[in-house]
């Protein structure tokens, strides 16, 4: 193969955009019969949140009605949706967690 017959690709750096992955706002949703401890237990363990951080949070939920507990990537938001809803049925618990657009 000659010099001639190889075919280089310049990219100028203005030409490429990376474009962030869309993020997703992961809510818990109140509810009448889920503890407010078992709010903190869950916040503390699948946010990595400390005890203040998860008290301040589960007080929003308990008198907004919804509190955020992170934002991340479609994959890790929807996996932690799915962590906490099962970890809340295995205890017996009603508790609810969505996750939406941010």
């Amino acid at each position: 193969m000659t010099e001639s017959d190889s075919k280089a690709v310049i990219f100028d750096k203005g030409q490429i955009k990376q474009k962030s992955p869309p993020m997703y706002k992961i809510l818990l949703l109140n509810d009448d019969f889920t503890p407010m401890e078992f709010v903190i237990e869950v916040l503390k363990i699948f946010f990595f949140m400390n005890q203040e951080q998860a008290t301040r949070i589960m007080l929003k939920v308990h008198t907004e009605g919804v509190g955020v507990c992170g934002v991340y990537p479609s994959d890790i938001a929807s996996t932690k949706v799915k962590q906490v809803v099962e970890f809340a049925r295995r205890n017996q618990h009603p508790l609810r967690c969505v996750m939406e657009e941010n």
